[in-house]
């Protein structure tokens, strides 16, 4: 996401929910915009160089707002992330799996999904949001699955054979694990 910072509006937008890191890189070839991106849990904003702490501290606020707003229209609700429940399960396991409640949650870094087979409850974790609809319809279904079946035993793999991207979801989601376990270069100015 890149903006003009001369053509755009001088006042202040409020301020949206704040990621936890963020890092500017001033440039000294960049000349006009601003344009900010995430990188895993990291925002990085990129400015000119010229740009005063004032106008820094300003565009890093809007541009945080603008990521937000981008990324609240791609991501599905708590709602919306029931009606794919309900549609997988339809869908893969004959409609069996009802689940009382599905939900995003911030608090689990260590898993991508969770399931109180008890209470009927999935929890999927935000670091899914912006990933591509089969990976997230792949843990939403491991979940689905996990209240017929509460273990990772043969019954529970058989349930999903019918979903056609298990593998390719698996391998997406461990290439991300991998990742973020490389470790991240120095940037050099300009970056």
């Amino acid at each position: 996401m890149s903006v003009d910072p001369e053509r755009s509006p001088t006042s202040d937008p409020p301020r949206a929910e704040r990621a936890p890191a963020v890092e500017v890189r001033r440039s000294a070839r960049r000349r006009r915009t601003v344009s900010a991106h995430r990188e895993g849990d990291r925002t990085v904003v990129l400015i000119p160089a010229r740009m005063s702490e004032a106008e820094e501290r300003r565009w890093v606020g809007v541009m945080l707002d603008k990521l937000a707003a981008q990324e609240s229209r791609r991501r599905p609700g708590d709602a919306e992330l029931a009606e794919r429940a309900e549609r997988l399960s339809d869908q893969y396991l004959a409609g069996r799996a009802r689940p009382a409640s599905v939900r995003w949650v911030t608090n689990q870094n260590t898993r991508w999904g969770s399931c109180t087979p008890a209470e009927g409850g999935i929890r999927l974790s935000h670091r899914l949001q912006g990933m591509p609809e089969y990976v997230v319809d792949y843990v939403l279904l491991h979940e689905l699955a996990h209240l017929l079946v509460p273990g990772h035993g043969p019954r529970f793999w058989r349930l999903l054979e019918s979903y056609p991207r298990t593998e390719r979801a698996r391998g997406y989601l461990e290439g991300v694990v991998a990742a973020d376990r490389l470790p991240h270069p120095p940037r050099g100015p300009g970056d």
